[in-house]
Protein backbone atom coordinates (compact mmCIF):
# COMPACT_ATOMS: atom_id res chain seq x y z
CA UNK A 1 0.00 0.00 0.00
CA UNK A 2 1.33 3.45 -0.90
CA UNK A 3 0.80 6.29 1.55
CA UNK A 4 -0.52 9.02 -0.72
CA UNK A 5 -3.53 11.31 -1.06
CA UNK A 6 -4.79 14.03 1.24
CA UNK A 7 -4.30 14.12 5.00
CA UNK A 8 -7.55 12.29 5.75
CA UNK A 9 -6.72 9.50 3.30
CA UNK A 10 -3.22 9.20 4.76
CA UNK A 11 -4.66 8.66 8.25
CA UNK A 12 -7.14 6.06 6.95
CA UNK A 13 -4.37 4.25 5.06
CA UNK A 14 -2.05 4.12 8.09
CA UNK A 15 -4.90 2.85 10.30
CA UNK A 16 -5.75 0.12 7.76
CA UNK A 17 -2.12 -1.04 7.60
CA UNK A 18 -1.88 -1.18 11.41
CA UNK A 19 -5.23 -2.96 11.86
CA UNK A 20 -4.37 -5.56 9.21
CA UNK A 21 -0.99 -6.10 10.78
CA UNK A 22 0.96 -5.27 7.62
CA UNK A 23 3.83 -3.72 9.55
CA UNK A 24 6.21 -4.42 6.67
CA UNK A 25 4.45 -1.80 4.56
CA UNK A 26 4.96 0.81 7.26
CA UNK A 27 8.61 -0.15 7.63
CA UNK A 28 9.11 0.43 3.89
CA UNK A 29 7.97 4.03 4.18
CA UNK A 30 10.98 6.20 3.46
CA UNK A 31 9.24 9.53 3.76
CA UNK A 32 9.00 9.56 7.53
CA UNK A 33 8.17 13.27 7.37
CA UNK A 34 4.65 12.09 6.60
CA UNK A 35 4.41 11.15 10.28
CA UNK A 36 3.83 14.65 11.66
CA UNK A 37 2.66 15.20 15.22
CA UNK A 38 -0.83 16.08 13.96
CA UNK A 39 -1.01 12.94 11.77
CA UNK A 40 0.16 10.61 14.53
CA UNK A 41 -2.24 12.21 17.00
CA UNK A 42 -5.17 11.61 14.63
CA UNK A 43 -4.05 8.03 13.88
CA UNK A 44 -3.84 7.23 17.62
CA UNK A 45 -7.31 8.63 18.23
CA UNK A 46 -8.80 6.76 15.24
CA UNK A 47 -7.14 3.48 16.21
CA UNK A 48 -8.48 3.82 19.76
CA UNK A 49 -12.02 3.90 18.35
CA UNK A 50 -11.73 0.35 16.99
CA UNK A 51 -13.13 -2.50 19.06
CA UNK A 52 -9.68 -3.90 19.78
CA UNK A 53 -8.89 -1.69 22.76
CA UNK A 54 -5.14 -1.07 22.91
CA UNK A 55 -4.17 -3.86 20.51
CA UNK A 56 -3.49 -1.32 17.73
CA UNK A 57 -2.86 2.16 19.16
CA UNK A 58 -0.20 1.22 21.73
CA UNK A 59 1.88 -1.05 19.38
CA UNK A 60 1.81 1.75 16.79
CA UNK A 61 2.88 4.29 19.42
CA UNK A 62 5.82 2.06 20.44
CA UNK A 63 6.73 1.29 16.78
CA UNK A 64 7.21 5.00 16.11
CA UNK A 65 10.14 4.99 18.55
CA UNK A 66 12.04 2.74 16.09
CA UNK A 67 12.15 5.57 13.54
CA UNK A 68 15.59 7.24 13.67
CA UNK A 69 15.68 10.73 15.19
CA UNK A 70 12.01 10.54 16.10
CA UNK A 71 10.59 11.47 19.51
CA UNK A 72 6.97 11.70 20.53
CA UNK A 73 5.49 15.17 20.81
CA UNK A 74 3.76 16.21 24.02
CA UNK A 75 0.43 16.13 22.13
CA UNK A 76 0.92 12.49 21.06
CA UNK A 77 2.15 11.34 24.46
CA UNK A 78 -0.81 13.05 26.13
CA UNK A 79 -3.21 11.32 23.71
CA UNK A 80 -1.62 7.92 24.43
CA UNK A 81 -1.86 8.50 28.18
CA UNK A 82 -5.56 9.26 27.81
CA UNK A 83 -6.14 6.15 25.68
CA UNK A 84 -4.30 3.96 28.21
CA UNK A 85 -6.26 5.48 31.09
CA UNK A 86 -9.58 5.04 29.27
CA UNK A 87 -8.80 1.32 28.87
CA UNK A 88 -7.75 1.10 32.55
CA UNK A 89 -4.04 0.46 31.89
CA UNK A 90 -3.29 2.76 34.83
CA UNK A 91 0.30 1.76 35.68
CA UNK A 92 1.54 2.22 32.12
CA UNK A 93 -0.32 5.52 31.76
CA UNK A 94 1.03 6.79 35.09
CA UNK A 95 4.61 5.82 34.22
CA UNK A 96 4.36 7.62 30.86
CA UNK A 97 2.82 10.69 32.52
CA UNK A 98 5.65 10.93 35.05
CA UNK A 99 8.22 10.79 32.22
CA UNK A 100 6.65 13.70 30.32
CA UNK A 101 5.99 15.63 33.55
CA UNK A 102 9.73 15.72 34.24
CA UNK A 103 10.67 16.39 30.60
CA UNK A 104 8.12 18.94 29.35
CA UNK A 105 6.59 22.06 30.86
CA UNK A 106 3.29 20.28 31.45
CA UNK A 107 2.41 22.40 34.49
CA UNK A 108 2.59 25.64 32.48
CA UNK A 109 -0.96 27.13 32.49
CA UNK A 110 -0.98 27.79 28.73
CA UNK A 111 0.32 24.29 27.86
CA UNK A 112 -1.97 22.55 30.33
CA UNK A 113 -5.02 24.53 29.20
CA UNK A 114 -4.43 23.39 25.59
CA UNK A 115 -3.94 19.75 26.64
CA UNK A 116 -7.09 19.69 28.79
CA UNK A 117 -9.21 21.06 25.93
CA UNK A 118 -7.81 18.41 23.53
CA UNK A 119 -9.60 15.59 25.37
CA UNK A 120 -13.04 16.22 26.78
CA UNK A 121 -13.60 12.97 28.69
CA UNK A 122 -14.13 14.37 32.25
CA UNK A 123 -13.44 11.06 33.99
CA UNK A 124 -10.14 10.49 32.18
CA UNK A 125 -9.09 14.13 32.57
CA UNK A 126 -9.81 13.89 36.30
CA UNK A 127 -7.70 10.72 36.63
CA UNK A 128 -4.72 11.98 34.56
CA UNK A 129 -4.58 15.46 36.12
CA UNK A 130 -4.96 14.03 39.63
CA UNK A 131 -1.95 11.78 38.95
CA UNK A 132 -0.06 14.86 37.78
CA UNK A 133 -0.87 16.75 40.99
CA UNK A 134 0.28 13.75 43.07
CA UNK A 135 3.51 13.36 41.07
CA UNK A 136 4.50 17.02 41.41
CA UNK A 137 3.54 17.16 45.10
CA UNK A 138 5.54 14.02 45.93
CA UNK A 139 8.49 15.33 43.88
CA UNK A 140 8.54 18.48 46.07
CA UNK A 141 7.48 20.56 43.05
CA UNK A 142 4.64 22.13 45.01
CA UNK A 143 4.31 25.20 42.79
CA UNK A 144 3.76 22.97 39.74
CA UNK A 145 1.23 20.87 41.65
CA UNK A 146 -0.71 24.05 42.54
CA UNK A 147 -0.68 25.21 38.90
CA UNK A 148 -2.15 21.88 37.75
CA UNK A 149 -4.76 22.02 40.52
CA UNK A 150 -5.76 25.57 39.54
CA UNK A 151 -6.14 24.57 35.88
CA UNK A 152 -8.39 21.70 36.98
CA UNK A 153 -10.52 24.19 38.90
CA UNK A 154 -10.59 26.57 35.92
CA UNK A 155 -11.75 23.83 33.54
CA UNK A 156 -14.16 22.39 36.15
CA UNK A 157 -12.30 19.08 36.29
CA UNK A 158 -12.94 17.44 39.65
CA UNK A 159 -9.72 16.24 41.34
CA UNK A 160 -9.55 12.89 43.11
CA UNK A 161 -9.72 13.02 46.89
CA UNK A 162 -6.27 11.39 47.19
CA UNK A 163 -4.70 14.12 45.02
CA UNK A 164 -6.18 16.79 47.30
CA UNK A 165 -4.82 15.02 50.40
CA UNK A 166 -1.31 14.65 48.93
CA UNK A 167 -1.24 18.31 47.85
CA UNK A 168 -2.44 19.59 51.23
CA UNK A 169 0.18 17.46 53.03
CA UNK A 170 2.88 18.81 50.71
CA UNK A 171 1.85 22.40 51.49
CA UNK A 172 1.94 21.65 55.22
CA UNK A 173 5.47 20.20 54.94
CA UNK A 174 6.55 23.38 53.10
CA UNK A 175 4.94 25.49 55.83
CA UNK A 176 2.66 27.27 53.33
CA UNK A 177 -0.42 27.10 55.58
CA UNK A 178 -2.29 29.99 53.89
CA UNK A 179 -2.36 27.99 50.62
CA UNK A 180 -3.90 25.01 52.44
CA UNK A 181 -7.11 27.00 52.96
CA UNK A 182 -7.12 28.34 49.40
CA UNK A 183 -6.77 24.83 47.93
CA UNK A 184 -9.42 23.52 50.34
CA UNK A 185 -11.92 26.17 49.24
CA UNK A 186 -11.26 25.39 45.56
CA UNK A 187 -11.70 21.63 46.01
CA UNK A 188 -15.02 22.15 47.80
CA UNK A 189 -16.16 24.52 45.02
CA UNK A 190 -15.63 21.82 42.36
CA UNK A 191 -17.59 19.28 44.38
CA UNK A 192 -14.94 17.30 46.30
CA UNK A 193 -16.43 16.08 49.58
CA UNK A 194 -13.76 16.23 52.34
CA UNK A 195 -13.15 13.15 54.48
CA UNK A 196 -11.28 12.82 57.78
CA UNK A 197 -7.90 12.78 55.99
CA UNK A 198 -8.66 16.22 54.55
CA UNK A 199 -9.98 17.52 57.86
CA UNK A 200 -6.86 16.25 59.64
CA UNK A 201 -4.74 18.26 57.18
CA UNK A 202 -6.81 21.32 58.09
CA UNK A 203 -6.40 20.67 61.83
CA UNK A 204 -2.66 20.31 61.24
CA UNK A 205 -2.66 23.71 59.46
CA UNK A 206 -4.45 25.24 62.48
CA UNK A 207 -1.88 23.71 64.83
CA UNK A 208 1.05 25.05 62.77
CA UNK A 209 -0.47 28.54 62.70
CA UNK A 210 -1.55 28.37 66.37
CA UNK A 211 -5.11 29.13 65.23
CA UNK A 212 -7.31 27.83 68.06
CA UNK A 213 -10.48 29.58 66.88
CA UNK A 214 -10.38 28.00 63.43
CA UNK A 215 -9.61 24.56 64.89
CA UNK A 216 -12.69 24.80 67.11
CA UNK A 217 -14.81 25.85 64.13
CA UNK A 218 -13.61 22.75 62.28
CA UNK A 219 -14.49 20.55 65.25
CA UNK A 220 -18.02 22.00 65.28
CA UNK A 221 -18.24 21.41 61.53
CA UNK A 222 -17.36 17.73 62.04
CA UNK A 223 -20.09 17.42 64.68
CA UNK A 224 -22.67 18.97 62.34
CA UNK A 225 -21.67 16.63 59.50
CA UNK A 226 -21.72 13.58 61.76
CA UNK A 227 -18.03 12.83 61.05
CA UNK A 228 -16.12 11.20 63.92
CA UNK A 229 -12.69 12.66 64.76
CA UNK A 230 -9.93 10.06 65.02
CA UNK A 231 -6.83 9.78 67.22
CA UNK A 232 -4.83 12.03 64.84
CA UNK A 233 -7.49 14.77 65.07
CA UNK A 234 -7.54 14.70 68.85
CA UNK A 235 -3.74 14.55 69.15
CA UNK A 236 -3.44 17.61 66.90
CA UNK A 237 -5.94 19.49 69.09
CA UNK A 238 -4.18 18.37 72.29
CA UNK A 239 -0.85 19.60 70.93
CA UNK A 240 -2.36 22.96 69.93
CA UNK A 241 -4.07 23.54 73.28
CA UNK A 242 -1.02 22.47 75.30
CA UNK A 243 1.33 24.74 73.31
CA UNK A 244 -1.05 27.62 74.01
CA UNK A 245 -1.22 26.77 77.74
CA UNK A 246 -4.96 26.02 77.46
CA UNK A 247 -5.05 23.20 80.01
CA UNK A 248 -8.80 23.17 80.61
CA UNK A 249 -9.48 22.79 76.87
CA UNK A 250 -6.82 20.07 76.56
CA UNK A 251 -8.34 18.09 79.45
CA UNK A 252 -11.78 18.53 77.82
CA UNK A 253 -10.41 16.82 74.70
CA UNK A 254 -9.02 14.03 76.89
CA UNK A 255 -12.46 13.54 78.46
CA UNK A 256 -14.12 13.56 75.04
CA UNK A 257 -11.71 10.89 73.78
CA UNK A 258 -12.48 8.70 76.78
CA UNK A 259 -16.26 9.15 76.27
CA UNK A 260 -15.92 8.12 72.64
CA UNK A 261 -13.87 5.05 73.55
CA UNK A 262 -10.65 6.34 71.92
CA UNK A 263 -7.62 5.35 73.98
CA UNK A 264 -4.98 8.00 74.47
CA UNK A 265 -1.70 6.94 72.86
CA UNK A 266 1.77 8.05 73.92
CA UNK A 267 1.56 11.08 71.59
CA UNK A 268 -1.57 12.22 73.48
CA UNK A 269 0.09 11.79 76.89
CA UNK A 270 3.28 13.51 75.71
CA UNK A 271 1.29 16.59 74.67
CA UNK A 272 -0.51 16.79 78.01
CA UNK A 273 2.72 16.29 79.95
CA UNK A 274 4.46 18.95 77.81
CA UNK A 275 1.65 21.42 78.52
CA UNK A 276 2.13 21.09 82.28
CA UNK A 277 5.95 21.13 82.05
CA UNK A 278 5.86 24.27 79.88
CA UNK A 279 3.96 26.05 82.67
CA UNK A 280 6.26 24.66 85.39
CA UNK A 281 3.43 22.56 86.84
CA UNK A 282 5.56 19.49 87.50
CA UNK A 283 3.19 17.94 90.07
CA UNK A 284 0.40 17.77 87.45
CA UNK A 285 2.90 16.57 84.83
CA UNK A 286 3.99 13.69 87.07
CA UNK A 287 0.39 12.83 87.90
CA UNK A 288 -0.34 12.58 84.18
CA UNK A 289 2.80 10.45 83.78
CA UNK A 290 1.59 8.05 86.50
CA UNK A 291 -1.83 7.78 84.78
CA UNK A 292 -0.41 6.51 81.46
CA UNK A 293 -2.26 3.36 80.42
CA UNK A 294 -2.44 1.39 77.16
CA UNK A 295 0.76 3.19 76.13
CA UNK A 296 4.48 3.03 76.88
CA UNK A 297 6.50 6.15 77.83
CA UNK A 298 9.20 6.87 75.25
CA UNK A 299 12.23 9.16 74.84
CA UNK A 300 9.99 12.19 74.31
CA UNK A 301 8.07 11.51 77.55
CA UNK A 302 11.16 11.30 79.74
CA UNK A 303 13.01 14.14 77.98
CA UNK A 304 9.98 16.43 78.43
CA UNK A 305 9.89 15.69 82.18
CA UNK A 306 13.67 16.07 82.55
CA UNK A 307 13.54 19.42 80.75
CA UNK A 308 10.58 20.49 82.89
CA UNK A 309 12.44 19.76 86.12
CA UNK A 310 15.52 21.60 84.84
CA UNK A 311 13.44 24.69 84.07
CA UNK A 312 11.90 24.64 87.56
CA UNK A 313 15.37 24.45 89.13
CA UNK A 314 14.87 20.87 90.32
CA UNK A 315 18.06 19.38 88.95
CA UNK A 316 18.09 16.43 91.36
CA UNK A 317 14.58 15.44 90.25
CA UNK A 318 15.65 15.65 86.60
CA UNK A 319 18.63 13.36 87.35
CA UNK A 320 16.28 10.89 89.09
CA UNK A 321 14.09 10.91 86.00
CA UNK A 322 17.19 10.29 83.89
CA UNK A 323 17.99 7.24 86.03
CA UNK A 324 14.41 5.98 85.67
CA UNK A 325 14.63 6.44 81.92
CA UNK A 326 17.80 4.36 81.71
CA UNK A 327 16.31 1.69 83.99
CA UNK A 328 13.55 1.27 81.39
CA UNK A 329 16.19 0.58 78.74
CA UNK A 330 15.80 4.02 77.12
CA UNK A 331 19.15 5.72 76.75
CA UNK A 332 19.20 9.52 76.57
CA UNK A 333 19.87 11.22 73.26
CA UNK A 334 21.40 14.61 72.57
CA UNK A 335 18.12 16.49 73.31
CA UNK A 336 17.92 14.93 76.79
CA UNK A 337 21.56 15.71 77.56
CA UNK A 338 21.15 19.30 76.32
CA UNK A 339 18.42 19.99 78.89
CA UNK A 340 20.66 18.88 81.78
CA UNK A 341 23.73 20.61 80.34
CA UNK A 342 21.80 23.88 80.08
CA UNK A 343 20.81 23.68 83.74
CA UNK A 344 24.32 22.76 84.92
CA UNK A 345 25.75 25.72 83.00
CA UNK A 346 23.08 28.08 84.37
CA UNK A 347 24.11 27.00 87.87
CA UNK A 348 27.76 27.60 87.03
CA UNK A 349 28.59 23.88 87.34
CA UNK A 350 30.75 23.82 84.22
CA UNK A 351 32.98 21.01 85.53
CA UNK A 352 29.89 18.79 85.91
CA UNK A 353 28.76 19.88 82.44
CA UNK A 354 32.08 18.71 81.00
CA UNK A 355 31.72 15.37 82.81
CA UNK A 356 28.31 14.97 81.19
CA UNK A 357 29.86 15.81 77.84
CA UNK A 358 32.44 13.04 78.37
CA UNK A 359 29.60 10.65 79.19
CA UNK A 360 27.93 11.63 75.90
CA UNK A 361 31.15 10.87 74.06
CA UNK A 362 31.53 7.48 75.78
CA UNK A 363 27.96 6.57 74.83
CA UNK A 364 28.60 7.79 71.27
CA UNK A 365 25.91 10.48 71.53
CA UNK A 366 26.92 13.11 68.98
CA UNK A 367 26.93 16.67 70.32
CA UNK A 368 24.96 19.22 68.28
CA UNK A 369 25.05 23.01 67.96
CA UNK A 370 22.88 23.45 71.07
CA UNK A 371 25.32 21.35 73.13
CA UNK A 372 28.33 23.36 72.02
CA UNK A 373 26.60 26.76 72.19
CA UNK A 374 25.45 26.02 75.74
CA UNK A 375 29.03 25.47 76.91
CA UNK A 376 30.48 28.33 74.84
CA UNK A 377 27.89 30.70 76.31
CA UNK A 378 28.63 29.43 79.83
CA UNK A 379 32.37 30.12 79.43
CA UNK A 380 31.63 33.57 77.95
CA UNK A 381 29.42 34.46 80.92
CA UNK A 382 32.23 33.77 83.40
CA UNK A 383 34.74 35.57 81.18
CA UNK A 384 36.78 32.46 80.32
CA UNK A 385 37.20 33.39 76.66
CA UNK A 386 40.15 31.06 76.15
CA UNK A 387 37.96 28.03 77.01
CA UNK A 388 35.09 29.45 74.94
CA UNK A 389 37.33 29.66 71.85
CA UNK A 390 38.76 26.23 72.59
CA UNK A 391 35.25 24.82 72.64
CA UNK A 392 34.41 26.63 69.41
CA UNK A 393 37.34 24.77 67.80
CA UNK A 394 36.05 21.52 69.31
CA UNK A 395 32.72 22.31 67.67
CA UNK A 396 34.48 22.35 64.29
CA UNK A 397 36.15 19.03 65.15
CA UNK A 398 32.65 17.57 65.68
CA UNK A 399 31.85 18.56 62.09
CA UNK A 400 29.51 21.36 63.22
CA UNK A 401 29.40 24.94 61.96
CA UNK A 402 29.09 28.00 64.22
CA UNK A 403 25.66 29.61 63.95
CA UNK A 404 24.51 33.15 64.88
CA UNK A 405 24.13 32.14 68.55
CA UNK A 406 27.79 30.97 68.65
CA UNK A 407 29.09 34.24 67.25
CA UNK A 408 26.82 36.43 69.43
CA UNK A 409 27.88 34.60 72.60
CA UNK A 410 31.57 35.17 71.76
CA UNK A 411 31.03 38.84 70.81
CA UNK A 412 29.14 39.47 74.05
CA UNK A 413 31.81 37.64 76.05
CA UNK A 414 34.67 39.67 74.57
CA UNK A 415 32.74 42.94 75.10
CA UNK A 416 32.16 42.04 78.77
CA UNK A 417 35.90 41.49 79.13
CA UNK A 418 36.61 44.82 77.33
CA UNK A 419 38.46 42.91 74.59
CA UNK A 420 36.78 44.99 71.89
CA UNK A 421 39.22 44.26 69.06
CA UNK A 422 38.60 40.52 69.54
CA UNK A 423 34.84 41.21 69.64
CA UNK A 424 35.13 43.05 66.31
CA UNK A 425 37.08 40.20 64.73
CA UNK A 426 34.35 37.73 65.71
CA UNK A 427 31.75 40.19 64.39
CA UNK A 428 33.47 40.37 61.01
CA UNK A 429 33.83 36.56 60.96
CA UNK A 430 30.09 36.35 61.53
CA UNK A 431 29.45 38.64 58.56
CA UNK A 432 31.92 36.68 56.40
CA UNK A 433 29.96 33.53 57.27
CA UNK A 434 26.87 35.11 55.69
CA UNK A 435 24.94 36.01 58.86
CA UNK A 436 23.40 39.40 59.55
CA UNK A 437 24.02 41.43 62.69
CA UNK A 438 21.21 42.54 64.96
CA UNK A 439 20.99 45.81 66.85
CA UNK A 440 22.13 44.17 70.12
CA UNK A 441 25.46 43.09 68.57
CA UNK A 442 26.34 46.65 67.58
CA UNK A 443 25.07 47.84 70.97
CA UNK A 444 27.61 45.72 72.87
CA UNK A 445 30.51 47.08 70.79
CA UNK A 446 29.35 50.73 70.89
CA UNK A 447 28.75 50.46 74.65
CA UNK A 448 32.22 49.01 75.12
CA UNK A 449 33.94 51.87 73.27
CA UNK A 450 31.72 54.40 75.04
CA UNK A 451 32.89 53.07 78.44
CA UNK A 452 36.46 53.55 77.24
CA UNK A 453 35.48 57.03 75.99
CA UNK A 454 36.78 56.01 72.57
CA UNK A 455 34.04 57.16 70.18
CA UNK A 456 36.65 57.52 67.41
CA UNK A 457 36.69 53.71 67.24
CA UNK A 458 32.90 53.77 66.67
CA UNK A 459 33.34 56.38 63.92
CA UNK A 460 35.97 54.15 62.27
CA UNK A 461 33.63 51.13 62.04
CA UNK A 462 31.95 52.02 58.68
CA UNK A 463 35.37 52.41 57.01
CA UNK A 464 36.42 49.04 58.45
CA UNK A 465 33.40 47.49 56.76
CA UNK A 466 34.45 48.99 53.44
CA UNK A 467 38.13 48.00 53.83
CA UNK A 468 37.06 44.37 54.36
CA UNK A 469 34.82 44.41 51.29
CA UNK A 470 31.67 44.04 53.38
CA UNK A 471 28.32 45.54 52.48
CA UNK A 472 27.84 48.92 54.13
CA UNK A 473 24.14 49.73 54.03
CA UNK A 474 21.72 51.80 56.07
CA UNK A 475 21.29 49.01 58.68
CA UNK A 476 24.89 49.49 59.91
CA UNK A 477 24.51 53.25 60.27
CA UNK A 478 21.04 52.84 61.80
CA UNK A 479 22.39 50.65 64.62
CA UNK A 480 25.46 52.84 65.31
CA UNK A 481 23.52 56.12 65.23
CA UNK A 482 20.63 54.79 67.29
CA UNK A 483 22.93 53.50 70.04
CA UNK A 484 25.10 56.63 70.04
CA UNK A 485 21.96 58.76 70.48
CA UNK A 486 20.74 56.48 73.27
CA UNK A 487 24.08 56.96 75.06
CA UNK A 488 23.72 60.75 74.57
CA UNK A 489 26.77 60.81 72.28
CA UNK A 490 24.91 62.97 69.73
CA UNK A 491 28.07 64.51 68.29
CA UNK A 492 29.33 61.04 67.35
CA UNK A 493 25.91 60.22 65.86
CA UNK A 494 26.03 63.43 63.75
CA UNK A 495 29.45 62.50 62.36
CA UNK A 496 28.17 59.02 61.50
CA UNK A 497 25.17 60.62 59.76
CA UNK A 498 27.46 62.85 57.67
CA UNK A 499 29.61 59.83 56.78
CA UNK A 500 26.46 57.94 55.74
CA UNK A 501 25.23 60.75 53.47
CA UNK A 502 28.75 61.06 52.06
CA UNK A 503 28.44 57.44 50.94
CA UNK A 504 25.15 58.23 49.18
CA UNK A 505 22.94 56.52 51.78
CA UNK A 506 19.78 58.33 52.91
CA UNK A 507 18.49 58.22 56.47
CA UNK A 508 15.15 56.62 57.38
CA UNK A 509 12.56 56.81 60.17
CA UNK A 510 14.63 55.12 62.92
CA UNK A 511 17.65 57.37 62.33
CA UNK A 512 15.65 60.62 62.23
CA UNK A 513 13.51 59.63 65.25
CA UNK A 514 16.70 58.77 67.19
CA UNK A 515 18.11 62.26 66.52
CA UNK A 516 14.83 64.03 67.30
CA UNK A 517 14.38 62.17 70.59
CA UNK A 518 18.04 62.66 71.61
CA UNK A 519 17.85 66.42 70.90
CA UNK A 520 14.56 66.67 72.82
CA UNK A 521 15.98 64.87 75.88
CA UNK A 522 19.07 67.12 75.78
CA UNK A 523 16.80 70.19 75.93
CA UNK A 524 17.50 71.25 72.33
CA UNK A 525 13.84 71.61 71.32
CA UNK A 526 14.49 73.63 68.15
CA UNK A 527 16.86 70.97 66.76
CA UNK A 528 14.37 68.20 67.66
CA UNK A 529 11.45 70.00 65.98
CA UNK A 530 13.63 70.70 62.97
CA UNK A 531 14.25 66.96 62.57
CA UNK A 532 10.50 66.23 62.88
CA UNK A 533 9.79 68.88 60.19
CA UNK A 534 12.33 67.17 57.92
CA UNK A 535 10.63 63.81 58.56
CA UNK A 536 7.26 65.33 57.63
CA UNK A 537 8.77 66.80 54.45
CA UNK A 538 10.23 63.40 53.50
CA UNK A 539 7.04 61.59 54.56
CA UNK A 540 8.90 59.32 57.01
CA UNK A 541 6.31 57.72 59.29
CA UNK A 542 6.70 56.40 62.85
CA UNK A 543 5.20 52.95 63.44
CA UNK A 544 3.94 51.39 66.68
CA UNK A 545 7.05 49.20 66.77
CA UNK A 546 9.29 52.26 66.51
CA UNK A 547 7.29 54.07 69.21
CA UNK A 548 7.88 51.13 71.60
CA UNK A 549 11.65 51.46 71.07
CA UNK A 550 11.65 55.05 72.38
CA UNK A 551 8.78 55.07 74.86
CA UNK A 552 10.10 55.18 78.42
CA UNK A 553 8.88 53.63 81.66
CA UNK A 554 10.93 56.12 83.72
CA UNK A 555 8.45 58.35 85.61
CA UNK A 556 10.84 61.37 85.52
CA UNK A 557 11.15 61.15 81.73
CA UNK A 558 7.50 60.35 81.03
CA UNK A 559 6.25 63.96 80.96
CA UNK A 560 9.07 65.05 78.63
CA UNK A 561 8.33 62.00 76.45
CA UNK A 562 4.58 62.76 76.27
CA UNK A 563 5.21 66.30 74.97
CA UNK A 564 7.61 64.94 72.35
CA UNK A 565 5.06 62.38 71.06
CA UNK A 566 2.38 65.09 70.95
CA UNK A 567 4.63 67.02 68.53
CA UNK A 568 5.03 63.84 66.48
CA UNK A 569 1.24 63.40 66.23
CA UNK A 570 0.70 67.13 65.41
CA UNK A 571 2.97 66.76 62.37
CA UNK A 572 1.07 63.71 61.09
CA UNK A 573 4.07 61.40 61.52
CA UNK A 574 1.87 58.60 62.84
CA UNK A 575 -0.99 56.96 60.96
CA UNK A 576 -4.45 57.00 62.55
CA UNK A 577 -4.24 53.22 62.96
CA UNK A 578 -0.89 53.48 64.81
CA UNK A 579 -2.25 56.20 67.07
CA UNK A 580 -5.28 54.06 68.01
CA UNK A 581 -3.01 51.10 68.82
CA UNK A 582 -0.81 53.28 71.03
CA UNK A 583 -3.86 54.67 72.88
CA UNK A 584 -5.00 51.08 73.60
CA UNK A 585 -1.53 50.26 74.93
CA UNK A 586 -1.64 53.23 77.32
CA UNK A 587 -5.06 52.35 78.77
Amino acid sequence: MVLTGNHSQLIDNVCTIVVKGHWGNLLKVKNTSAFTSSTIHQVLLQLSLYDYGLSHSFPFFKWLNSIPDYSHSLQCSWAMIHILTKHKHFKTAQHMLEKIANRDFVSSPSVLSTLVRTHDNPEVNSQVLSWLVIHYAKSKMTHDAIQVFEQMSLHEVKPHLHACTVLLNSLLKDGVTHMVWKIYRRMVQVGVVPNMYIYNCLFHACSKAGDVERAEQLLNELDLKGLLPDIFTYNTLLSLYCKKGMHYEALSIQNRMEREGINLDIVSYNSLIYGFCKEGRMREAMRMFSEIKNATPNHVTYTTLIDGYCKTNELEESLKMLGLMEAKGLYPGVVTYNSILRKLCQDGRIRDANKLLSEMSERKVQADNITCNTLINAYCKIGDMKSALKFKNKMLEFGLKPDPFTYKALIHGFCKMNELESAKEVMFSMLDAGFTLGYCTYTWIVDGYCKKDNMDAVLALPDEFLSRGLCLDVSVYRALIRRSCKLERVECAEKLFNHMEGNGISGESVIYTSFAYAYWKAGNASAALGVLEEMARRKLMITVKLYKCFNTSDASERKVSEIFWNHVVDRGLMSRNSMNKIKQMLI
